[in-house]
């Protein structure tokens, strides 16, 4: 059995590990037991699950939540020769039953799939078959319905464990509170006795940490120039409105600042080929919304602005990783405009529907499905009585219901359908509260992090439940005390 560190040679090109990487990894491969990592994005978490698998003599699923991620991995690693194959919904059905019958017959070591899969009766039935020696949750914060991407899916993943005969599991993720961590733990159906948490801790000395107060466009503008100006390089400018990003692209037109932009509206070839040019340095400048970003591996991040308070720390911390993994200085800096609060507590809203909105919608849907399928969502928009474009409860239910498995289908292709209940979560008023509550409480962190006036990066490590991080010294509060 060839060595963690030969493999690492081998396939990957390192020479050696980071952080904790070799910890874990011993602990995966030697000991046989359960690890639940943090750790930054760009701390190498993958590796913690594609080492172990290329040991193993079995199979290695790997959960994952989003279709494009997951197959921008799986090309990566059939760069380096490693038998790897997805299955998702964009995949064929040929495909998705040669690629699952190589996964079982031991020809593929590494199969990535969404938790939706799970689903599927003849899916699993055939990956019970197999012999999987490692379950890999990536993304493991989607569990926990306080996390800040829940995905139902997500939290039956005990269920999944039990049905491929509860095999060593590792989940990863970059942002969990304490909270988080523990209900990740309990979903799994594993105790705390059975399963080790690891973190190592907010490592990224080379960020540094900046928030701004502002007062309207002409002040942000202002702003994104002078940060423009002092970190040359690839910069991801991150807003939480297209109409916003829009206005803001003109304004660098006319200063004749190149980029390109990228959101949700955007033709899918269209953000495929921002993308691609971002990575290749085509386009050096890039506005966006929360949409761009994940998987991107790209080490020479050099500016990460915020141009709109986010909606949690969770998120922000996600994003401000992407800055300079190849450990040269990057500034993420924070621009805080009262009116963009405002903003996010519409969000906030507008994504926690009423028990009440719920049932109305399922109604409507049981009623006037052929009609909702010809006429799409201005259907469903007028049904519900309202023009506000900005609210966008409908999107969130029909979201919610096909997460919950409620429906199948589309709106958009025109095929929704009801499927089965109403999802009891759906119902439960007092729960969709306490969501509704815990984002908010979310939105106030973020607050606190702007008007922190001691050291941002203690703050952050305090959020997530890693206490005792010394002050970085390298944050404008930081640098404040130091000049007093």
């Amino acid at each position: 059995m060839k060595l963690p560190i030969e493999i690492l040679r081998q396939y990957f090109g390192y020479d050696e590990f980071r952080s904790i990487q070799e910890t874990i990894i011993s602990r995966l491969v030697n000991d046989k037991e359960h690890s639940l990592v943090l750790m930054p994005t760009g701390g190498g978490k993958s590796l913690i699950y594609q080492i172990p698998a290329l040991i193993f003599d079995g199979g290695t699923i790997v959960i994952s939540p989003l279709i494009a991620l997951m197959q921008d991995q799986v090309d990566a690693l059939k760069k380096r020769e490693i038998p790897a194959e997805f299955i998702n919904s964009t995949v064929s059905k040929g495909k998705r039953e040669k690629r699952l019958q190589d996964f079982v017959s031991g020809k593929t070591k590494l199969l990535y799939v969404t938790p939706e899969r799970f689903r599927k009766k003849d899916f699993v039935a055939e990956i019970k078959k197999a012999n999987i020696s490692l379950l890999a949750i990536d993304e493991a914060h989607c569990i926990s319905e306080w996390g800040h991407d829940f995905r139902p899916d997500y939290s039956r993943i005990g269920e999944f464990r039990e049905l491929i005969g509860n095999p060593l599991t590792v989940a990863l993720t970059a942002t969990a509170t304490v909270g988080v961590q523990s209900d990740i733990i309990s979903k799994l159906n594993l105790g705390s006795d059975e399963i080790k948490v690891f973190h190592s801790g907010i490592q990224r000395p080379n960020l540094r940490l900046e928030a701004k107060d502002i007062w309207g466009y002409d002040d942000k503008l202002e702003k994104i120039l002078d940060a423009l100006t002092t970190y040359k390089g690839s910069t991801i400018i991150y807003f939480s409105l297209i109409k916003t990003l829009d206005e803001f692209s003109g304004y660098l037109h006319k200063a004749k600042i190149g980029h390109s932009v990228y959101h949700g509206k955007l033709e899918p070839q269209k953000r495929k080929s921002v993308q691609r040019q971002f990575l290749q340095n085509d386009n050096q400048i890039i506005l966006a919304t929360n949409a761009f970003g994940m998987g991107i591996d790209k080490a020479d991040i050099r500016l990460i602005i915020h141009a709109e308070i986010p909606s949690s720390i969770e998120s922000y911390y996600q994003e401000i990783g992407r800055a300079g993994r190849d450990g040269k200085d990057s500034l993420c800096l924070l621009l805080y405009d009262q009116s963009d609060l405002y903003t996010q507590m519409e969000f906030i809203k507008w994504s926690n529907p009423s028990a009440e909105y719920f049932d109305r919608i399922y109604n409507i849907l049981r009623r006037d499905c052929d009609k909702i399928n010809s006429s799409g969502v201005d259907f469903l928009r007028e049904e519900m009585s309202f023009k506000d474009r900005s609210d966008f409860r409908v999107e969130t239910v029909l979201s919610m219901l096909d997460r919950y498995g409620v429906t199948s289908g589309s709106v958009e292709n025109s095929n929704i359908e009801l499927v089965s209940e109403l999802h009891p979560n759906l119902e439960n008023e007092k729960r969709l509260e306490n969501k509704l509550m815990n984002d908010n409480k979310k939105l106030l962190a973020m607050v606190n992090y702007f008007k922190e006036e001691t050291c941002r990066r203690v703050f952050i490590s305090d959020y997530f439940g890693f206490p005792g991080e010394k002050p970085c010294g390298n944050c404008d509060c930081c640098n404040k005390k130091e000049t007093k």
